[in-house]
């Protein structure tokens, strides 16, 4: 059992070692290229729909953190039993971290983007934990079967692990900043709405520290704005190609726009207001010329990750941007810098795409992007939304007047009615914020009477076309979900 034990741990050293050296050399292959974050790519790809929205409702932006430590722990104990295998039967160990690269290295040449660069920080690991095994096993048991486990060896593969690791995360963690950028007055700035100010009220503008994150990259892409490209090419009479300067150099508007996710639940909080700043894209598409059957623009990321919007969404009018700034400042990195896109009116995964790299007109007919694939509709406007932010569910308010008071969103078409009721009981019209656009969410209050005991408040919105709010429940899948947002408080 000692022998079995002891061979564990040198199992579990050579992995730690293999991550440790492929984290190093992937700071100049780039952080796609890692095993762990491929592999864990790759997983993405392949959960099904399920399975990401229970992460995504069970997690929320802690769900690519979760997905790396799941991914570890398979990882930690394919390295368990590798070693336990090898004290027997060392070949059959070799072959084992044969394996474990094999996976690490289809996992990333075949990401989005990969080239054959790619494969080298599994290849130069799996190499450096081979090394490590060997010398951690070099001895033949006193019985004749097996290796022993030099423990020496197995320190010394822990150490190098934490070395090239630590070396590695330090040097990562040195680069992880937004490069200075000074981005130019915007010619067109945008219209402030002013907050109501009530205590536990979701703030009409979200700080970019506090805006939701929502996407398929477990590395957050760096981009050197100096060298950025935007490339617009497909159905179009003139392709084009923009650097981050060109973009920057163009008249900039600023406007205040709320973005959603699809996968926002009843009373869910994926969804956030910021004033963008970036260039009109209805203003460069003109300009490279759609030509006919161009009725979806696919768009790129960085890693590889598309999205497909209505041509004709860009090109009616309402502020679509390629955004270059949030809130006053460059793009955060995890919010898509140097350049995203940001369409009013419709959910993220069909508009919103983060790291900017290519347009491409296309057509519905020739092109499913990354989650149409994956069953999420092709169309999706987002519908009409609203949610009670105080009082807290199953919080204990004090009998007499409370403020109840929320947020409500219907993009493009705006927030015309905001009701509550209490226990079932009649609706009653709450007082609504100042808007300054259709395209952003609305504050609403209400001041209740709370007599004591236990109650049920329940929101609805009408929009500005005079449909309600519908009432019936329906899961984020495949287009987004429906249903009024209620909560139980109890008055004492």
């Amino acid at each position: 059992m000692r022998k079995q034990l002891t061979g564990a741990w040198a199992g579990v050293g050579c992995a730690a070692l293999a991550l440790g050296v492929a984290e190093l050399v992937s700071l100049l292959t780039g952080s796609r290229t890692s095993p762990l974050v491929a592999v864990g790519g790759a997983v993405v790809d392949a959960t099904p729909e399920w399975a990401k929205e229970f992460a995504i409702r069970t997690f929320g932006e802690n769900d690519k953190l979760a997905l790396l430590i799941g991914t570890g722990t398979i990882l930690f104990v394919f390295a368990v039993v590798l070693g336990i295998v090898a004290v027997r039967w060392p070949r059959l160990g070799y072959a084992g971290l044969a394996l474990f690269g094999l996976l690490g290295l289809a996992a990333a040449v075949t990401r989005p983007g990969a080239g054959p660069v790619a494969a080298l920080p599994t290849l130069v690991g799996v190499v450096a934990a081979g090394f490590a095994l060997r010398y951690s096993l070099r001895t033949p048991a006193a019985d004749g079967v097996g290796r022993n486990v030099d423990r020496r060896g197995v320190l010394l593969a822990f150490g190098a692990a934490a070395v090239t690791g630590g070396a590695g995360f330090t040097l990562a963690r040195r680069n992880s900043g937004v490069p200075k950028v000074t981005l130019p007055k915007p010619v067109s700035p945008a219209a402030v709405a002013p907050d109501l100010g009530i205590p536990e009220l979701t703030t009409f503008v979200t700080p970019n520290k506090d805006f939701y994150r929502v996407d398929t990259a477990l590395v957050v892409p760096r981009i050197d704005p100096d060298g950025y490209r935007l490339k617009i090419k497909g159905r179009v009479g003139k392709p084009m190609t923009l650097t981050y300067q060109d973009l920057l150099d163009r008249p900039l508007v600023e406007r205040e726009i709320t973005l959603t996710c699809v996968s926002n639940e009843v009373g869910g909080e994926l969804a956030g207001t910021a004033r963008w700043l970036g260039v009109p894209l209805n203003e460069l598409l003109k300009e490279a010329g759609p030509q006919a059957g161009a009725d979806q623009v696919v768009s790129r990321s960085s890693d590889g990750w598309t999205a497909g919007t209505p041509t004709s969404a860009l090109m009616d009018g309402r502020d679509a941007l390629l955004a270059v700034g949030m809130n006053g400042e460059p793009l955060p990195l995890e919010h898509g810098f140097p350049v995203r896109m940001i369409v009013p009116g419709l959910y993220g995964y069909v508009s919103a795409t983060k790291w900017l790299v290519e347009l491409e007109l296309s057509s519905f007919t020739d092109f499913d992007p990354y989650w149409v694939k994956r069953g999420w509709a092709e169309q999706a406007p987002i519908k009409t939304f609203s949610r009670i932010d105080t009082p807290r569910p199953l919080s204990r308010p004090k009998s007499g007047m409370v403020t109840v008071a929320g947020v409500a969103w219907a993009q493009r078409r705006g927030i015309d009615r905001v009701e509550v009721r209490v226990d079932g009981g009649a609706w009653q019209e709450t007082t609504l914020g100042t808007v300054v656009s259709t395209d952003t969410w609305r504050q609403w209050a209400w001041r209740w009477d709370a007599t004591p005991g236990r109650h049920t408040l329940e929101v609805r919105a009408t929009d500005r076309t005079g449909a309600v709010q519908p009432e019936e429940r329906r899961t984020p899948f495949p287009d987004g979900a429906t249903g009024w947002h209620s909560v139980v408080v109890t008055a004492g």
